[in-house]
């Protein structure tokens, strides 16, 4: 549960005058107005989706109607046409490190989410994507969130917003039969499920395991129906199939949603995982082991899986596991003494930072001392020991990038050991890992 609704949050002023001196209205979208379909039909426009069936129309209302949604429309535009730009947000928890050695659930810090951007072809270079990031980031930080978030299909526009890469994942590939199965016996019995359960299921353990790692997000019903193939003109609904681990004493600890093609030949099917959650490393080695071992099955795919996954240590030729980074869970600061003072750390360390930011959001100099895994944020006014951007800092925030790289790439400066000190003290175990498209 969140204090803030973002669908109470205005349209931003400044991106909409901007707008409005090239013609195009920028407004807020009613989900019980006449621009609602257009705008949904205009985000499934902009991803390359097929028109929507009516049953996906009626589902939407259910879905993106509870989200704070903006759409741009050219000049003159009638209730009801559909627009040239879309973006919609709403506010979630964002789990954080927490301090090194205090076990428990992690720290959370509300963020304002942002997805369904899309700019119509017919009007590229006319400052639309700006206007629409900007003003997200303004309302957002108008309306007192400390941090912003998306996962994006184009990894080159957002950083210039102030974003940074902050959690990458893994996409896996598994040749079986070469991989084998080294790891240990457990008490985990699997059981298949029904898809209606199944997005129960998935929705109950998200909430539970994403407390456990820093960099995910709350779960939404439309994403467990998507994964599990029971959303409205889910084209693989029908091959979904779900499978449970319940633990000894018969709790389920995790769920495994994969779908089968065929392969080049009868013996070597693939089987795409299209979702992997697991409580205990038990429950997590049993499902791949039953991926990896199931019968006719020569690849077992996987994206969005955690950097420090123990798989490659549970099968005999680790070479078989093919791992490929991928820049999925993108961050933005917005108020640097909250986002620092939220977090935990692993290590004491006491610098003046300076951020750069260009939209003057998160501009400003502070000291940073932290000690006994807390961080006391306040303004200064001496000569820093470490300078970054605010798109660095965004980076680095939740431990899934090391500072200590960026000083190597140049995007950061100062004085090495106060960088050194820092990058030791914002390092994240477990590392974080964002497990869904948002």
């Amino acid at each position: 549960m969140t204090s803030i609704d973002a669908r109470d949050v205005p349209a931003d002023p400044i991106s909409r005058e901007r707008l409005a001196e090239r013609g195009l209205d920028y407004r807020v979208v009613a989900a019980d107005g006449d621009d609602f379909l257009p705008f949904y039909r205009a985000i499934r426009r902009g991803f390359l989706d097929a028109e929507p069936t009516a049953e996906q129309e009626e589902n939407a209302a259910r879905t993106i109607a509870e989200r704070r949604m903006i759409g741009v429309f050219g000049p003159a535009a009638e209730p009801g046409a559909m627009p040239v730009a879309t973006i919609d947000s709403w506010v979630t928890p964002l789990t954080l490190p927490g301090a090194a050695g205090r076990p428990g659930a992690l720290p959370e810090l509300e963020m304002w989410a942002i997805s369904g951007v899309t700019v119509a072809s017919t009007h590229r270079r006319r400052g639309i994507a700006r206007a629409l990031l900007e003003g997200e980031l303004r309302a957002a930080s108008a309306a007192g969130l400390a941090i912003a978030g998306l996962t994006v299909t184009e990894s080159t526009i957002y950083g210039r917003y102030g974003f940074g890469m902050a959690v990458p994942v893994e996409n896996i590939a598994i040749e079986t039969k070469r991989a084998g199965w080294i790891g240990p016996a457990t008490d985990v019995t699997l059981a298949y499920v029904e898809r209606p359960r199944l997005v129960e299921v998935l929705g109950e353990l998200h909430e539970r395991v994403r407390t456990q790692r820093p960099g995910n997000v709350g779960g939404f019903p439309f994403r467990w129906e998507t994964i599990a193939g029971t959303a409205p003109g889910s084209t693989d609904g029908a091959k979904t199939r779900g499978v449970i681990a319940r633990d000894a004493a018969g709790e389920i600890r995790g769920a495994l949603v994969f779908v089968l093609s065929e392969g080049a030949h009868h013996a070597h099917h693939v089987l795409d995982v299209r979702h992997l959650v697991a409580e205990t490393p038990d429950a997590r080695a049993a499902l791949w082991r039953f991926a990896i071992e199931h019968d006719l099955v020569g690849t077992v795919k996987a994206d969005l899986q955690p950097v420090d996954d123990a798989l490659p240590w549970l099968v005999t030729d680790p070479r078989a596991v093919e791992r490929t980074v991928f820049d999925h869970g993108w961050l933005r600061v917005l108020d640097v003494p909250r986002v620092l003072r939220a977090r935990g750390y692993a290590a004491d360390a006491d610098a003046t930072v300076t951020v750069r930011d260009d939209l003057g959001i998160a501009d400003g100099t502070w000291r940073v001392a932290i000690t006994g895994g807390a961080a006391a944020v306040t303004p200064d006014e001496g000569a820093a020991d470490v300078e970054l951007g605010v798109s660095e800092l965004s980076s680095v925030v939740v431990g899934g990038v090391s500072l200590g790289s960026l000083a190597a790439a140049g995007r950061v400066t100062g004085d090495a050991a106060a960088i050194a000190a820092l990058d030791a003290a914002l390092r994240s175990g477990p590392a974080p890992h964002l497990s869904i498209w948002y």
